[in-house]
């Protein structure tokens, strides 16, 4: 069992999928997340958010949607927002019983990206 890979350990395909249904579930429900995804095309970030997260777990889907921060630059999340989603992301991956170490890594993959997350806020202050 050693030899799985996270994206194994996660369900593969289906149960990331999952997983990102749970999570996006929750981000639109969320009272301070839950705006920016109003007029969101919420099916197509499900699609892109399963291909990225199955990709950083090792399975053998690609993302090919927009690059993290060219996608997001029109979005003017905080810091404070960041934390909230990885909060809601947690969340998300215990309602699946995912292991911690495995939620973990699920949570790095993500956070590596936070700098383009934040992209418009850091280019705003110079």
């Amino acid at each position: 069992m050693a030899s799985d890979t996270l994206y194994d350990r996660l369900g593969g395909h289906e149960g990331i999928r999952a997983v990102v249904d749970e999570f996006y579930d929750r981000l639109a429900a969320d009272e301070e997340l839950g705006p920016f995804f109003e007029d969101a095309d919420m099916e197509r970030l499900r699609e892109t958010q399963t291909d990225f997260l199955c990709e950083a777990a090792g399975g053998p889907e690609t993302y090919d949607a927009a690059p993290v921060r060219e996608a997001h630059l029109h979005v003017p999340f905080t810091p404070d927002h960041i934390q909230r989603a990885v909060d809601l992301l947690y969340e998300s991956l215990e309602a699946f019983d995912v292991d911690e170490s495995d939620a973990d890594a699920v949570v790095d993959a993500v956070a590596a990206y936070e700098a383009d997350l934040l992209a418009e806020q850091e280019a705003d202050g110079e």
